[in-house]
């Protein structure tokens, strides 16, 4: 967990990664999916303070991406922030993230193309949500992308987002 910072030719972006802990993974197996997705927004909370401390990342907009289960968590805690600048969801269930329609922050979902059911869920998700929300599919895909360039164009969508919307918070910074 923590921050991961990329930077192209004349940019930095910073982005929370939100990962899946174990207590979650339990969790979910015992069937307390929404409580653990819940209680995950807390946790991140530690991570953005500690990212806005940083002084190399103090003044970086800030974007959260999460993965599989952690899209929610990733969501939920964008819901409880005003200074997100972006979300992407990868193949994941926003539709189980608490208070979606207080995202403020653009969004974007990405799921696999034969992955019917998350699709369905995603596309419900984005009836609830005000803020600006994209969904991108990827034809072919599976639920954990495992098939070849599935994951390479999950990170083309993935970089592409977080460009554009980050570079847009920070011009009008």
């Amino acid at each position: 967990m923590g921050a991961l910072l990329w930077s192209t030719r004349r940019y930095l972006a910073g982005a929370i990664v939100f990962l899946i802990l174990t207590a979650m993974v339990a969790a979910y197996l015992r069937s307390e999916f929404k409580t653990a997705v819940r209680s995950a927004r807390k946790d991140p909370k530690k991570r953005h303070k500690w990212v806005r401390a940083q002084p190399e990342t103090a003044a970086l907009p800030l974007g959260y991406f999460g993965a599989s289960t952690g899209a929610a968590a990733a969501l939920s805690a964008a819901a409880a922030r005003d200074d997100v600048s972006a979300v992407v969801a990868r193949g994941g269930r926003p539709d189980l993230a608490g208070f979606l329609e207080s995202v403020t922050a653009p969004t974007l979902l990405i799921v696999g193309g034969n992955d019917v059911t998350v699709l369905e869920l995603n596309r419900q998700a984005m009836r609830r949500m005000k803020a600006e929300v994209r969904l991108e599919i990827v034809p072919g895909a599976s639920h954990l992308f495992g098939e070849p360039g599935a994951l390479e164009r999950v990170a083309e969508l993935a970089r592409d987002f977080f460009l554009e919307h980050l570079r847009r918070a920070d011009r009008a910074a």
